[in-house]
């Protein structure tokens, strides 16, 4: 069997982390059950990872990697800023595939509180998220779509119900459908943008 290379060594245990983050919870990960899951020593997964907070942090961002980049897909792609705005909304919100994602996030974020190399993380991916809404807005201003004087605070806003719902939507089950929370996201942002409706 062939060595694997540095970096595919450590894609394999962030992918590993990352699944028992998800099945775990960031509270009770440990090392050993990383190493274990994949038939290595804690020491191999220390010396690619120079701690727990350091695993933690980079598997969250791995994570994240993949719906970055179908931001940056969406944004780029054809269609008008409109178009592109709401179909960026659709991958916001917790649905179908989504959801196991966001609950990984609300995690992530509870555990940033206190580990500062998360919340770093966390910080960067969540700016990424909002400058990409707020270009798109920016275009849509620019084109005539939509009629907004400060895109970059409506999209703090509108990325900021929309975290909000999620928890709701995510955490307790059933008070809230997704449906009625990507409404009213969907109500309030077509508000922000001074359009009558976006979907």
């Amino acid at each position: 069997m062939a060595r694997l290379t540095v970096d595919d060594r450590r894609a394999e245990i962030l992918r590993a982390t990352v699944a028992q983050i998800a099945e775990r919870g960031v509270a009770t990960i440990r090392v050993a059950d990383v190493a274990t899951t994949l038939g290595v020593s804690t020491a191999l997964v220390f010396y690619h990872f120079r701690s727990k907070d350091r695993l933690v942090a980079e598997a969250f961002a791995y994570a994240a990697r993949r719906d970055l980049d179908r931001l940056a897909d969406v944004a780029g792609s054809g269609g008008t800023a409109r178009q592109r705005l709401v179909r960026a909304l659709r991958l916001y919100h917790p649905s179908g595939s989504a959801a196991p994602g966001w609950r990984l996030w609300i995690d992530g974020w509870s555990t940033a509180l206190r580990e500062p190399e998360l919340r770093r993380v966390c910080r960067r991916l969540d700016l990424r998220w909002r400058d990409t809404i707020a270009g798109l807005i920016a275009e849509g201003v620019t084109t005539g779509e939509f009629t907004c004087p400060d895109p970059e605070a409506a999209a703090w806003r509108i990325t900021a119900l929309i975290d909000g719902l999620s928890v709701q939507t995510t955490v307790h089950r059933g008070v809230l459908t997704r449906r009625k929370a990507e409404a009213w996201a969907y109500e309030q942002a077509a508000r922000e943008l001074g359009v009558t409706t976006l979907a």
